[in-house]
């Protein structure tokens, strides 16, 4: 029997290989993990649908896999195979000769053939669901211009309308000066060997999506960063305080739900910054509920796990809830749910060190909160100099929906809300 790559979940259809458990002649249990996958910044364990002995593995690491793919071939063993529908030998007759296939794969073939100008050789048929192939073809859209933003490059109904808003922008647009700037050249390979020695590392998926999702927002946003101090001598207080009481609840009292807590009253008070832009329908999105991204720094690169409705819940939980998302983010084990719905971003350098940086707005998101390393610093309070424990925070902000003023006004009720923390909050 041939064990195949099962559905991965909603919008997700392929993975990368990133870990391969068998080997030929090993004999393998009915769900045993027998391979590791990477989809967006999530990675999987892929159970065996059968059991038996190892007679072949068709993929290595590296592998791009689909749904439906052969991972492994079984010999031998008992128990019943859960075959996929399609019938193992379809994708080779499809390609040898027109044979009759299902309706979605004859979709996936007429679109194949629909290249665009700007791409005359073949190119693979784009990942969308049939019903969106067949509105594609009815409007007249060429979906390998369309950029898909679910994993694996799915394009999605929201992508298309993304890329129809484009061209309704780019035609109201007057034409170009001759004297206006080029296209953007191609990307030209260097051969740094010729200098001296090098490491070669290639790119992971996980970097390719930091890397897209980075650009996307810069060329996007109108972005302005306000910086400013806070003090944190207060919460440092509290923080050790109350510390021996969340020890012995199992949890590390850190700053971090403080932070949370803080940032939560203050999102209250500022609604907008808890919006997002819908450029295809022109409207402000504001948000009833409070989901706060954190960033993350983990071996891999950057990921932002979700903690939701920050402001129903109670700095004891928040602690929980942050260590547990924490360590799922660095072991690579957090679903790509958990990274998802976020309302507002905090990236917190703090343990790191460094102060004042300009951090880049998640979109769909509309700001961000940057924290650097707080350091005690000499400041004048009732005409006295006093060492006091400042840190500098830095908020990144679409200037397309928040104008300077409300920036301002923000930071300034985030300030009061950090150094007059109510204590009431803290106690368990």
């Amino acid at each position: 029997m041939d064990v195949k790559l099962p559905k991965l979940g909603e919008g997700a259809d392929s993975g990368v290989v990133v870990g391969i458990f068998v080997n030929v002649g090993d004999t393998v249990a009915q769900d045993q993990s027998i391979l590791e996958l990477e989809n967006e910044k999530a990675v999987a364990s892929i159970p065996s649908t059968g059991a038996g002995v190892v007679e072949k593995v068709h993929v290595k690491v590296g592998d791009r896999v689909s749904v439906g793919q052969r991972l492994i071939t079984l010999s031998g063993g008992g128990a019943a195979p859960v075959a996929a529908p399609a019938p193992k030998p379809a994708a080779k007759k499809a390609a040898a000769k027109p044979a009759p296939t299902p309706a979605p794969e004859a979709e996936e073939t007429e679109e194949a053939e629909e290249i665009s100008e700007e791409n005359p050789t073949h190119v693979a048929a784009p990942v969308a669901s049939p019903s969106l192939r067949r509105m594609a073809r009815e409007l007249g859209i060429d979906l390998h211009k369309v950029h898909g933003t679910e994993a694996g490059g799915r394009i999605t109904i929201q992508d298309v309308r993304n890329y129809l808003a484009k061209l309704v922008r780019a035609s109201a647009k007057p034409a170009p000066a001759p004297t206006g700037a080029p296209a953007k050249a191609a990307a030209v390979q260097v051969d740094f060997s010729q200098w001296g020695p090098i490491l070669k590392k290639p790119v992971t998926p996980l970097r390719k999506v930091i890397a897209r999702r980075m650009s996307e927002s810069w060329n996007q946003v109108a972005r302005v960063t306000q910086f400013d101090d806070i003090d944190f001598t207060k919460l440092g207080e509290l923080r050790k305080k109350y510390a021996p009481a969340y020890e012995a609840k199992g949890v590390k009292l850190t700053l971090t739900p403080f932070v949370l807590k803080a940032v939560a009253a203050t999102l209250k008070a500022h609604p907008i910054f808890n919006s997002s832009l819908d450029e295809v329908a022109n409207e402000i999105i504001l948000k009833e509920y409070i989901h706060l991204g954190i960033a993350v720094d983990t071996d891999q690169g950057l990921m932002v796990p979700v903690l939701r409705d920050v402001d129903k819940k109670s700095l004891l939980d928040l602690a929980k809830e942050l260590e547990q998302l924490a360590a799922k983010a660095r072991d690579r084990k957090i679903t790509a749910d958990e990274m998802k719905g976020g309302t507002f971003t905090i990236s917190n350098q703090g343990a790191i060190g460094g102060a004042h940086f300009t951090p880049i707005i998640n979109l769909p998101e509309v700001a961000i909160l940057g924290l650097g390393r707080g350091a005690l610093k000499p400041v004048v309070r009732d005409g006295q100099i006093v060492a006091r424990l400042l840190t500098p925070i830095a908020l990144s902000y679409d200037h397309r929906v928040i104008d300077g003023g409300s920036a301002a006004r923000f930071t300034v009720d985030l300030v009061k809300a950090f150094e007059n923390f109510d204590e009431a909050l803290v106690k368990i």
